[in-house]
């Protein structure tokens, strides 16, 4: 029987409590853990935390319009599906999951190069925006394989992930002597990606006719150089935490690289989005999206594909309220001066830090 999504689950942190019923230890640690300490995860939350609205009234509100445009597509939110390896450990559908959802709530996907099934499989499965991110693990004749797989698929847009020239030291997994099946597979061909240069870069933009995302970039400096690249997108992350211990958290990373790339690229961030209202400090700070990570993991985790299409069905209701009460119809009625410096009240931030109703003292959590 079809699972009644829309009734079984009114908030997001009932989502959340289902995953948790339903993934394995190793399955959670791995979705919800980060590198080392885990500081970078906290700051991501910290950061959105931090931010505090300061709304308007006696504004006409009764229309209020979520939804964006990226890459020709209308999108319901300025949202996408993060890239995520192995989602077939969450959902026996794997990309197609994902894709699935982002197809039949109208946003966008990005695939990982290390998620089943592959490209062609994914593509086949929903008409949606979709991107496709590569670990690069070949040579340049390897990865042109890959863009012309792409192009012949679909896929709007490319992307390169550019902060994993090294494998973090992930305690959560590493503890338990958890091996993801897929990094098995690769140990001996992750030397390429620890040799990704500017050069490659400008190889793939040179051969190949699609827009290019870098994802990774945590610094203006860097951001600087892909726009004189002509790269399209530069996308802020760190990985949810998960690579670089002790970086910052993206939404502090964001100001910087805006102001930097100055409309001349699309600017896209992940990390630690957890709420509607994280969503429209994101795109007020000047993101053109914003992807989710762990909660498209919790969502499969909980109910396949509806799980994640009820996620964003919140997310969207979480929107339009913060919008409305912020006396706006849209993210551009919204005055940058409405986000004020704030206090933040969690004293240790974490990954489920924005769902207080959650009893976190649960063990497995």
């Amino acid at each position: 029987m079809k699972q009644d999504t829309e009734l079984d689950y009114l908030t997001i942190h009932e989502v959340v409590k289902q995953a948790r019923l339903n993934l394995s230890q190793f399955a959670w640690d791995y979705l919800m853990g980060a590198a080392s300490t885990e500081t970078t995860l906290k700051r991501n939350r910290m950061a959105f935390d931090s931010v505090a609205l300061r709304p308007r009234v006696l504004r006409d509100v009764n229309d209020i319009d979520c939804t964006s445009e990226l890459y020709g597509r209308k999108l319901r939110l300025p949202l996408f599906m993060a890239p995520i390896g192995s989602l077939e450990s969450f959902t026996e559908e794997g990309g197609i999951g994902a894709a699935k959802a982002a197809g039949e709530f109208g946003c966008g996907h990005m695939l990982s190069s290390v998620c089943n099934p592959g490209l062609e499989d994914v593509a086949a499965a929903a008409d949606n925006l979709r991107i496709y991110q590569l670990y690069v693990r070949g040579d340049r004749n390897w990865v042109d394989g890959y863009v012309r797989r792409a192009i012949d698929n679909g896929y709007s847009a490319f992307a390169i992930t550019v902060d994993s020239a090294r494998y973090s030291r992930r305690e959560r997994d590493i503890a338990k002597r958890f091996v993801k099946k897929w990094r098995r597979k690769v140990e001996d061909s992750m030397a390429y990606q620890a040799a990704i240069d500017w050069d490659l870069i400008k190889y793939i933009k040179d051969n190949h006719d699609i827009p290019l995302i870098l994802k990774g970039i945590a610094t203006a400096e860097d951001a600087a150089i892909a726009v004189e690249n002509g790269i399209e997108g530069v996308y802020v992350s760190n990985h949810g935490g998960r690579q670089l211990d002790q970086g910052r958290g993206t939404l502090d990373v964001l100001p910087e690289v805006v102001k930097e790339v100055d409309g001349k690229a699309k600017v896209f961030i992940d990390g630690g989005i957890m709420r509607g209202t994280d969503i429209v400090k994101a795109i007020v700070m000047g993101a053109d999206a914003v992807g989710i990570g762990k909660l498209q993991g919790l969502g499969l985790a909980a109910a396949g594909y509806e799980g994640l299409v009820r996620i964003l069905e919140i997310l969207e209701m979480e929107v339009e309220e913060c919008l409305g009460l912020m006396g706006a119809t849209s993210y551009a009625d919204v005055d940058p001066a409405q986000l004020f410096p704030g206090a933040p009240l969690v004293n240790e931030p974490h990954a489920l830090s924005a769902f207080p109703l959650l009893n976190l003292e649960d063990e497995g959590y």
